[in-house]
Parts: structure tokens; sequence; C-alpha cells
């Protein structure tokens, strides 16, 4: 009888909801975890999911296994909508076989990857899984060499977000690695290649896993992580709002939305937020902030290489990617964690279409023989890339110090950004004026009866001939001086403008950027 059948369908659907139980459940909550499915009801729009293969069991034979053949074998995988959007997504289950992949696991993460690619939607990740199963030995392996290739496939074509719930450690740590964005949640996730009891063998160090791998470590030493947060339930909602920020896939615009903030809004206190006095440091965020819809962004890597801003945003509803040096820290001068901070984000932005707004304050590149010799000429040098070859609308404002290379790397209109502008504060030139007074006049400097005083009079005289704020607009090199009250509408209409610009570059299978 079909009604018999359909009974036991729905007991094997209970069955499947169920779990492996209500103690494998209070073990995880014990441990300040969310369940697999609690984990995707909060990321998801309510009642949206659609699961795939629930029913999937492995075969492995051996070690007991073949007496081990829960249902969905670890791993949670289907689609649902995000802020009515599609999103796949893949959910490790630590209550079975502590969400280690085996063959069978794997093939359901293979076969959403490739679902999401084809339909064109972003794959959100949620990893809480002990690596590979040892039971299945190198077939589990093999699993992992698939979702780096899907990893890989779907880079700039799809957006790839990995949330870690839980641990990661090994080969399996490379798969969140080759994806756009890491989210970590702070004493319950950790990622390392090599755990403690190894490098105690190894090394002779003494370190927890959170001080080897966990989200703080992630998120402000190591740059692995883009965001740390204190509980899950936070963790998920920010996930939710890139995502509202970000395209389904590289053939879309970003979503726009209706920004209720109006365009041609005046920011008055953007007069008094930078000082003139180019050593004099303020907080760049305060700017964007003036700048951007309802003072709201979504800052990328915010702990990590603070010297350089990378943030999302919206612009009369419009979404952006900020680049912006940071004179909080460090002065603002790029070095070789901040280029690879921005070079990474430019990329991501060039790669879905979403137009670049670059904001200069930059002293130049910072000196010293660590920099130079851990490889700042090619590690800086990719930012240089990333933006030479971006081909989305790209807008450059100079607010204060714009010097010698760091300005030309920072989107200037030589390597080109579509429209740059300038405030009346600004200073772009070869260095500063100090520096180039005791260059240019060092024998008068040096002959004079009264030094300081001729050094004094030669900065001066520098300044006023070549780093007046109206020295580049004069030669073409910025497209205007503006009104730093007026910088947000101005920007505004030039998105507007920019919105539909189309771009080809020169037939290639791919460039070669610097390592």
């Amino acid at each position: 009888m079909m009604q018999d059948r359909v009974a036991e369908l729905r007991a094997i659907k209970d069955d499947v909801l169920r779990g492996p139980g209500s103690e494998a459940t209070a073990r995880q909550h014990a441990k300040g975890k969310l369940t697999a499915r609690e984990r995707i009801d909060l990321l998801l729009d309510e009642g949206s999911f659609e699961e795939v293969e629930p029913l999937r069991r492995h075969r492995a034979r051996g070690f007991g296994m073949e007496a081990k053949r829960p249902y969905t074998d670890g791993v949670i995988t289907g689609w649902g909508t995000v802020h009515g959007r599609t999103v796949f997504v893949y959910a490790h289950d630590f209550r079975i076989f502590g969400g280690a992949l085996g063959e069978a696991h794997a093939t359901k993460i293979h076969k959403i990857m490739d679902m999401a690619i084809s339909a064109g939607a972003p794959l959100v990740s949620l990893n809480d899984g002990a690596g590979a199963r040892i039971q299945e030995g190198v077939s589990a392996l093999a699993g992992y060499g698939g979702i780096f290739q899907r990893n890989t496939r779907a880079s700039g074509v799809i957006p790839q977000i990995s949330v870690m719930l839980g641990p990661c450690a090994g080969g399996a740590a490379y798969s969140p690695a080759l994806t756009d964005f890491v989210f970590m949640v702070r004493d319950t996730s950790q990622m390392f290649i090599t755990g403690p009891d190894v490098i105690r063998a190894v090394t002779g160090e003494e370190i927890s896993q959170n001080e080897l791998g966990g989200a703080d470590v992630h998120s402000t030493v190591s740059g692995v992580s883009h965001f740390a947060y204190d509980d899950e339930q936070t963790c998920l909602e920010e996930v939710r709002w890139l995502l509202s920020l970000l395209p389904s896939n590289n053939r879309e615009l970003p979503p726009r939305e209706p920004a209720g903030d109006p365009a041609d809004r005046s920011a008055q206190a953007l007069r008094d937020l930078v000082p003139v006095d180019g050593n004099q440091a303020y907080d760049m965020r305060e700017v964007i902030g003036q700048l951007t819809d309802h003072g709201e962004y979504f800052e990328v890597s915010a702990g990590w290489a603070a010297n350089v801003i990378c943030a999302f945003a919206r612009l009369d509803g419009q979404v952006a990617g900020i680049v912006a040096n940071q004179p909080l820290s460090m002065a603002g001068v790029l070095d070789i964690r901040s280029s690879e901070k921005a070079a990474r984000f430019v990329q991501f932005c060039d790669a879905f279409s979403i137009p670049l707004v670059t904001l200069v304050d930059v002293p130049g590149f910072l000196p010293g023989v660590d920099q130079e010799h851990e490889g700042i000429i090619r590690r800086g040098a990719k930012l240089l890339y990333a933006y030479c070859n971006a081909t989305v609308p790209r807008v450059s404002v100079v607010l204060r110090k714009a010097y010698g290379g760091a300005y030309i790397v920072m989107d200037s209109q030589s390597i080109g950004a579509d429209l740059t502008y300038a405030w009346p504060t600004n200073e772009i030139a070869v260095m500063g004026a100090e520096a180039a007074a005791n260059v240019i006049f060092r024998r008068e400097i040096t002959a004079a009866d009264d030094p300081l005083a001729v050094r004094s009079q030669r900065i001066k005289d520098y300044r006023s001939e070549l780093m007046h704020p109206y020295y580049t607009a004069e030669r073409g090199l910025v497209d205007d001086v503006i009104d730093p009250a007026q910088t947000r509408s101005v920007l505004i209409r030039a998105l507007a403008m920019l919105r539909h610009k189309r771009a080809d570059l020169p037939q290639r299978k791919h460039g070669n950027p610097p390592l």
C-alpha cells in the first residue's frame, strides 16, 4: 500500500532530522556550538531550505564502519534563500563521525558545489569537522582534492564564503583559504595545518589550539580570517549582511536598494574631520561614515593590516568597494600586509562588477630592511597589478598626502582610474616638501650661515611651487578639486555615469601577477 510506503518514508525523514540523538546534541550545545541544522536555520530565510541527498550513507567497510551508517553521512547539503536570493550551503554535522570527511560525505559536497556553479548562486560552507575520515583512508583524501578543484573553478564566478564553527586541521584548511571570505567564532573555531601536538613533538614549542589557530590569531596576525565574532548567531547574521551586498555571480551587477539617504546630502563635517596639517592623525572610518548611505559600511579584515581599510558600502543604494588609507595606523603607509590585503579586495570587486572608490592619504611605502628583505617590491606590486587589471568603474579622491610610488599605486589616473578628484588639502608630489628640500637644496643649506632658516624657506618655496593643491589639476592629473562637503554627491554622480562601463582586456589565458 502506498500509504504504508509514505509512512515508512516519513519515519525515515524524521530519523534524518533527529540525527544521532539528543545526547549528541547536548554534547554539541555543551561546547557552546549549535547543530548543523540550527546553523542553517539561522543562515537562510525561514522555511526556505531544500535539502539534497539527506538519505545518503557511506559504503565503507572495516574498522566497524559497517555497523555505523547514519543518514547524511555527517554533512547536510542543499539550497535556500538569503533576503530572497538563492544561496547554496553545506554544513558539517560534528555529531556524526566528528564531521569527518569520507567518500560519500565528499561526493555530497562536490554535488552541491557543482550545483552552485551551474545555478550561478553563492556557496556558503559551515565548517565543523575533524578532517579526513581515517577509516576510509586515501578515498577521503581524494575527496578533499575534488573540493579544492571546485573551489578554484568557482573562484571569480560565484561568491564563496567559509564559516569556521569548529576545528579545521591539516589539508582541510586549504578549502577555506581558497574561498573569498572566512568567518570565525572565538573560542570554538580553530584552523591550522599542524596542531599543537605535532608542533610540540617536532619543535618543542608549547601552544594551545586557540593560540595557534584561533579566531583572534587569524584575524589579527595571519590574515587568514576576514571576520571574528563572539558567538555563532552574530557571525551568521553578518554572513547574511555580506551576502546582501554581493551579486549572485560574475554576470550580475550588485543588488541595488532604495537608499533612503539623499544623494545630494552635503557632508559638512568632512571640512573639519581631516586636519590640514599632514602630520596630524584622524580616523578614516569617520570619513567613510560621512560618505556612505546612513553611515553604514561592512569592513573586511578590520583587525589585520589596519593601515588600509577595505569595506563594502552603498552610495545612493549602489554597492561599492572602498579602499582607503588609515592615518590612525602607521600614518596610513603602504606595507607588505596592507598591499596584499587591498590587492585581494580589489581583485574580488573587479571579479564581481563592484565599482571601486579609493580614498587616498598616503605618505609612501614603509621603509625598512625587513620590508625590503620580505619582498615589498614584488608584494607591493600586487596592489598595483590588481588596480591596473581592474575594469570596473574606478573613482579616487586624494584627501591629503599622496607621495611617491604609493600615490601611483593607490589608483591614480595614470594607472587607469576613470575619474580622480582631490580636496583643497591635497599634496601630491614625489615626496614631502621637507625631504625634497633636503635633496634639492642640500649644498645651499649646508653652506648657509643660518641653515635652519634657509631650509625653512626652501621648504616653503617647494611647497608653493610644486605642492599647492591645484598643481596636479592644472596638469590634468586630477579631474577636479572639490569641496569635501560635496564628496558624497560627486561620487554618486560619477558612479551613476560609470554604472554600465565596458572595458576589455587583451585576449589571454590569464595574467601572471606578482607572487
